[in-house]
């Protein structure tokens, strides 16, 4: 088990910073390739043309350490997976965990859709969703067919994470 909380992860992303350079609604939206649990590279480019992503970067700090903001939202994106699939559209979780926890992360919580991992934080640098105390913050942006953002959503304290509810209604107006 990896369950190491002071690496060298931990270490570069415990500076506070705020959303900043954050990809507008109505920006393409920025490529980016990452592994599955497959060991299969993703690109959010494969999906253009074909179908809506949705991305939820989340905050995971090891395998057995979650966010308190974000461990709800992962479970509850999870729950309801068939409702974001049944509109057509794809979720990819993006997590700055290792491979290893990554792979723990799956069957501790029984994940259905695919959870990429980041550990170098490449693609929330990219997304600008900003970092504390040890893990990037969330964000939640919704990206069309045509590989567009349509739907943004950035950490605060008062509302931590678009509800599933909220990226439902999203996905209906594309």
């Amino acid at each position: 088990m990896t369950n190491k909380i002071l690496n060298h992860r931990v270490t570069k992303n415990f500076i506070p910073l705020p959303p900043m350079n954050t990809p507008n609604v109505g920006e393409l939206a920025m490529d980016f390739s990452l592994p599955n649990i497959r060991g299969e590279m993703v690109k959010l480019s494969d999906y253009r043309g074909i179908k809506p992503v949705v991305l939820a970067f989340t905050r995971i700090f090891t395998e057995k350490l979650f966010c308190p903001y974000c461990y709800p939202h992962i479970n509850d994106l999870n729950k309801r997976y068939s409702e974001i699939t049944a509109k057509g559209a794809e979720l990819l979780m993006i997590t700055s965990t290792d491979e290893q926890q990554t792979k723990e992360i799956i069957d501790n919580l029984n994940l259905g859709y695919p959870l990429l991992w980041d550990p170098d934080c490449t693609t929330f640098r990219r997304y600008g969703v900003g970092q504390a105390l040890g893990a990037p913050l969330p964000g939640q942006f919704i990206v069309n067919r045509q590989g567009y953002i349509t739907f943004r959503h950035l950490f605060s304290f008062i509302d931590g994470h678009a509800s599933t509810d909220k990226i439902l209604v999203e996905l209906d107006k594309l």
